[in-house]
C-alpha cells in the first residue's frame, strides 16, 4: 500500500499557520479556567450568587463542548480559515461584552455566547493540523496542541489571579476578558496571511435537532448539579431520567441519518474506527476529572485559606509546570510509545490527584500549598501526557477530509466532559462544606475546607478511574496502530498507511 504522505507537498507556511491557531486556541481554553480565581471579584462586584457563579463557568464550558462538531461541519463544508475568522471575530465580541457586563445574569448569557464563539475555533484547528501535516511532524504538532491544551487550562488561574491583583476587585475581573480583544484582533491580522484557505465544499445540512437533544439532555445533568449546591434538594436528580431518554433518543436519531447518509451531527460511522471511539470515551471521563481540580482548588486556597487571587494562581503554578514539561516531550514520541503514554499518562494523574487529598486532609495551615506543589506537578504532568496522544491517536486514523468533523466530535466529547467535572466535583465540593463554613475562622474554618476539598478529590480519582479503565480495555484489545510491543502487540509496519478513510460515503466524501 502507498503511504499517506505520497505525493504530500507540504506548505512552507504549516509551522506559522500552527502558531497563529495556537494562539486562538490558548485564547479559548485560557477562558474556561482563567475565571476561577476572578469568582469571588465578581461575586463581590455583581452580587451574584454561588449558582449563577457555576453558570458563569460551566455556561462558557458547555456552550464551548457542543458547538464544536457543527463548527467542524462548517469547517468541511465552507472552509476552516473562513470559520476560523468568524469565530475569532465573534470571541472578541463576546469577550467585550462579558467585561462590560452590568451584572450575573449578563454575564452568564455572554458567556455562553462567548462558548459558542469558542466552539466554533477549536475543530477548525484540527482540521488545519490534518490538512497540513503528515507523518510524524502531525505528531509533533499535536504536541504543540496538546502544550496547549494542558497549560492553558492549568495556568488560567495564574493569569486571572494577576489581573485581579492589577486592576482591583471591581475592575480586575472585567479585565480577564478584556484582555482577549487585542489577541484576538492579532490572530485575525495574522490568520489572513498564514493561515492557507481550503477548498469550501458546501453540501451538508446542520443537524440542529441532534445538538438540540445533546444539549438538553448535557444541560438536564448540569442543572442538576449545579443547583444542587444551591437547593440541597434531591429531587433534583429526577433531571438525570430525562437526560438518559433525551441521550436515548440523540443515538438513534444519528443512527438513523448515518444509515440513510444523512449528514448526522456525529456519524457513528467514526466510531467503527476503534481508536478514535476509545479516544472519545476517554476523553469524556478523564476531562471530568481533569477540569474539576483547578475549580476547586480556586475556592480552597481564597475562600478556606484567604489566599489574594494572585496567591491562589501561584498555588496551581506547579500543575502547569508539569503539563508544559510533559506534552511537547510526549508528543514527539507519541507514534512510537501509543496508547501506553494514555494509560500511563493517566496513572500518573492518579497517583498525584492522591496525594494531593491526603495533604490536604493531614497538612493543616497555609503552608498547605507548598506541600501540595509536588503532586500538582505530577497531576499536571500526568494530564499533559494524556492530552496529546489521545487526541493524536485518536485522529490518526481517519481521513483528513473528514479532520474538522472529527476533530469538533472529539472536542466536544473533551468539552462535556469539562462542563460535567466543573458542574459534579463543585457541587460535592460546596455540598461538603457546612452551610455557615464562610462565617467560621482559624482552624475551624481551614478544616471545614480541608474536608471538603479531600471529599471533591474523592469524585475526580472515580473519573480518573473510569478513564484508567476504557484505556486498559482498548490495550487489551490490541486496537492500537502505533506504539512499541507490549504484550506481544506488534509494531505497524513502516509501509503501512498512517490514514485510512471511511467506507465509500463516510463523513468528508460525496453521498
Amino acid at each position: 500500500m502507498v503511504s499517506a504522505t505520497a505525493g504530500f507537498q507540504p506548505d512552507p507556511r504549516r509551522w506559522i499557520s500552527l502558531a497563529v491557531c495556537c494562539t486562538a486556541l490558548f485564547m479559548t481554553l485560557l477562558d474556561v479556567s482563567v475565571v476561577f480565581v476572578a469568582l469571588p471579584s465578581i461575586a463581590r462586584s455583581t452580587g451574584a450568587g454561588p449558582s449563577t457563579l457555576q453558570w458563569i463557568v460551566s455556561g462558557y464550558t458547555l456552550a464551548f463542548g457542543l458547538v464544536p462538531v457543527l463548527g467542524g461541519r462548517l469547517g468541511d463544508d465552507h472552509g476552516r480559515r473562513r470559520m476560523f475568522q468568524i469565530g475569532v471575530g465573534g470571541f472578541v465580541v463576546t469577550s467585550l461584552l462579558s467585561g462590560l457586563s452590568p451584572g450575573g445574569a449578563f454575564l452568564v448569557t455572554t458567556r455562553v455566547l462567548q462558548g459558542v464563539s469558542g466552539g466554533l475555533i477549536n475543530p477548525q484547528v484540527s482540521g488545519i493540523v490534518q490538512q497540513l501535516f503528515r507523518g510524524h511532524e502531525r505528531g509533533r504538532a499535536f504536541g504543540m496542541i496538546g502544550a496547549i491544551v494542558g497549560v492553558g487550562a492549568a495556568i488560567g488561574p495564574l493569569i486571572g489571579g494577576a489581573l485581579v491583583y492589577v486592576g482591583g476587585p471591581h475592575l480586575g475581573w472585567r479585565l480577564v476578558f478584556f484582555v482577549n480583544v487585542p489577541i484576538g484582533l492579532v490572530v485575525l491580522a495574522l490568520s489572513r496571511r498564514w493561515v492557507p484557505a481550503d477548498p469550501a465544499i458546501g453540501r451538508h445540512k446542520l443537524d440542529f435537532g441532534g445538538a438540540g437533544l445533546l444539549g438538553a439532555a448535557a444541560f438536564c445533568i448540569l442543572f442538576a448539579a449545579v443547583e444542587y449546591d444551591q437547593l440541597h434538594d434531591p429531587r433534583l436528580m429526577a433531571l438525570l431520567a430525562p437526560a438518559a431518554g433525551l441521550g436515548y433518543l440523540f443515538y438513534r436519531r444519528e443512527a438513523a441519518l448515518t444509515r440513510t447518509r444523512a449528514d448526522p451531527l456525529v456519524d457513528l460511522r467514526l466510531f467503527s474506527i476503534s481508536s478514535y471511539a476509545a479516544g472519545v470515551g476517554f476523553a469524556i471521563v478523564f476531562f471530568s476529572a481533569m477540569a474539576g481540580l483547578p475549580f476547586v482548588l480556586s475556592i480552597y486556597y481564597q475562600q478556606g485559606l484567604g489566599y489574594t487571587a494572585l496567591e491562589s494562581g501561584l498555588g496551581v503554578m506547579a500543575y502547569a509546570l508539569g503539563s508544559l514539561v510533559a506534552a511537547p516531550l510526549v508528543g514527539r514520541v507519541v507514534t512510537r510509545i501509543g496508547r501506553v503514554m494514555v494509560v500511563g499518562g493517566a496513572a500518573a494523574f492518579f497517583v498525584g490527584v492522591l496525594v494531593i487529598g491526603l495533604v490536604a486532609h493531614t497538612h493543616p495551615g497555609h503552608a498547605v500549598a507548598f506541600a501540595l506543589a509536588a503532586p500538582l506537578f505530577v497531576a499536571g504532568a500526568g494530564s499533559g501526557s494524556v492530552i496529546t496522544p489521545n487526541q493524536a491517536l485518536s485522529l490518526m486514523e481517519v481521513d483528513p477530509v473528514a479532520g474538522s468533523t472529527a476533530g469538533g466530535a472529539l472536542q466536544m466529547s473533551q468539552r462535556i466532559g469539562l462542563a460535567i467535572g466543573q458542574a459534579v466535583v463543585g457541587a460535592v465540593f460546596f455540598v461538603a462544606l457546612p452551610a455557615d463554613a464562610l462565617s467560621l475562622s482559624g482552624r475551624a474554618r481551614t478544616d471545614a475546607y480541608d474536608h471538603a476539598l479531600a471529599t471533591a478529590v474523592v469524585v475526580v480519582l472515580c473519573f480518573v478511574t473510569a478513564a484508567l479503565v476504557v484505556g486498559a480495555l482498548e490495550l487489551r484489545r490490541g486496537y492500537r496502530r502505533f506504539g512499541s510491543v507490549l504484550g506481544g502487540v506488534q509494531t505497524i509496519p513502516a509501509n503501512r498507511p498512517e490514514s485510512s478513510p471511511l467506507p465509500p460515503g463516510g463523513p468528508g466524501t460525496p453521498t
